[in-house]
């Protein structure tokens, strides 16, 4: 998987947005310490949508008014600027991007500590595109990994944003919380149908609607069924 990979299937933008608003109330749900997805209406003049591991890897969604732009990053990639010296971005990642979505490669967020963008993959989609977008030309090292199955740009840590969200979200419940949840339960988040106290509890028994409330509101979850 590469990020042309990734370009061809992800969803529209607002597909896309509330997946990322779904995997945010679901970390909230089972992990209210520092959940791995986040989502937040106030990333500037923005909205964004965040993945971070706690191990170096990481990617945002950032939806503004002209259209969507992902950064990622994986600190174990061969493409990482800290390859190099003088932490050149790989070659071709950000040929051809949008003048509107130049700012975002100044954002000190997707720096360093001199402020020099770092970032693996890259794709961005304006409101009025039918499509995904990524430098065009890049040449990719050869995958890590015994058997080359792993993305050499980190592109797979997107993969949860894909059309079997819930089969993802299922494998990474129960490999990083050691948890079995029912599809039927993920479904119903990703689908964003109004949470339940009977919804809530089959993910965390010690959670309820009435402690998630403010929570989902902030992250713009529709209102929740009493």
């Amino acid at each position: 998987m590469t990020v042309y990979d990734i370009a061809s299937t992800l969803p529209s933008i607002e597909v896309l947005r509330e997946r990322g608003k779904a995997l945010a109330v679901l970390e909230r749900i089972i992990d209210c310490g520092e959940p791995r997805y986040a989502y937040t209406r106030q990333w500037g003049d923005d909205e964004a949508a965040v993945m971070d591991n706690g191990s170096g890897d990481e990617w945002t969604v950032v939806f503004t008014a002209a259209g969507a732009f992902i950064r990622a990053f994986a600190h174990e990639s061969a493409m990482s600027p800290y390859r190099d010296p003088d932490h050149e971005l790989w070659a071709g990642l950000l040929d051809g991007i949008p003048a509107v979505f130049r700012p975002l490669i100044e954002e000190p967020a997707f720096g360093d500590e001199e402020g020099r963008f770092v970032a693996t993959a890259v794709l961005w989609r304006l409101s009025d595109d039918d499509r995904w977008h990524v430098g065009e030309g890049i040449t990719f090292p050869s995958p890590p990994g015994p058997h080359g199955d792993n993305a050499p740009d980190g592109t797979d840590l997107l993969g949860i944003l894909l059309d079997d969200i819930v089969d993802r979200y299922v494998e990474f419940a129960e490999d990083y919380y050691e948890i079995e949840v029912d599809p039927g339960v993920i479904e119903h988040v990703v689908t964003h149908r109004p949470l339940t106290d009977v919804v809530v509890r089959a993910l965390n028994p010690e959670a309820t609607v009435a402690r998630l409330r403010e929570d989902t509101a902030a992250i713009g979850y529709p209102i929740l069924a009493v």
